[in-house]
């Protein structure tokens, strides 16, 4: 199993006995690889320093739409280099937040949207995509930059309707799923697990948020649950787990690990 999508720089794991405790029960489930993405330059450098200590934990970087007020000159600069270390596999997470009034205003978001994009074209990576409150909006900035997504990239934790999926696989994206596809009332997203090419389909936790049913409530989530969206999809897809866990893998080497 992989989660490709997980944030382990919070300091919530200390809860459940510290991060080194929470990768040791994740391999055990069998979880053999995980990606921890940074939302600003400070969980980017964080996450780097724990994938130089830890076997089968790769990283993305970037600043998430959320946090950009963190954003200082050079900044991107430094994350270009970041970018650089043997164990990035993405530049993430990256692009458009509308659910808060007080985030950072939309032009500026869509103008460092870009500004990555860029930095991912020019040292061959994909992008791991944040949208949340801006569907259109991220669909249209993703057509008019199409040119700098030659390597592809993740629409995380997809929720938006099963309708978009075709257009935003026409761009090259995959789509991962966590613990949202599990709860009860989560019909639209699991009209999205159904609709997704089986070649673009992903897992994820997001941990140390959303924490997939039957542990729906604990936190903090953690990489280990990722078999309950794994079931989960199989259950919706009319497939075995062994068969869509094989499929994932191969989806995750095809993204994330073929220049590795």
């Amino acid at each position: 199993m992989i989660d490709v999508h997980c944030h382990l720089t919070d300091e919530e794991y200390e809860l459940v006995g510290g991060i080194k405790e929470v990768l040791f029960h994740a391999k055990q489930e069998g979880v053999k690889r995980i990606i921890c993405s940074g939302y600003d330059l400070d969980t980017s450098i964080k996450s780097s320093k724990i994938c130089e200590e830890e076997e089968g934990v790769y990283f993305c970087a970037g600043f998430h739409p959320s946090e950009l007020d963190k954003y200082k000159d050079g900044d991107f600069e430094r994350l270009k280099e970041l970018c650089r270390h043997e164990k990035c596999v993405a530049v993430g997470e990256i692009g458009l937040d509308y659910h808060f009034e007080d985030n950072p205003p939309k032009d500026f978001q869509k103008e460092c949207f870009v500004k990555q994009l860029k930095i991912a074209d020019e040292l061959g990576l994909p992008v791991v995509i944040h949208s949340r409150d801006s569907a259109q909006e991220t669909l249209e900035l993703l057509k008019a930059n199409k040119s700098l997504l030659k390597k592809g990239g993740l629409l995380h934790c997809y929720s938006y309707s099963a309708e978009m999926v075709d257009e935003f696989c026409a761009l090259g994206l995959y789509f991962s799923f966590g613990g949202p596809c599990t709860f009860k009332n989560a019909r639209k997203v699991q009209e999205s697990v159904i609709r997704v090419p089986a070649h673009r389909i992903l897992t994820e936790t997001d941990c140390p948020y959303l924490t997939p049913v039957p542990h729906r409530g604990e936190f903090p989530n953690q990489p280990k649950y990722v078999k309950f969206a794994l079931e989960k999809i199989a259950e919706l897809r009319g497939q075995s787990t062994e068969e869509l866990e094989k499929q994932i893998d191969e989806n995750a080497d095809r993204l994330f690990f073929k220049l590795k």
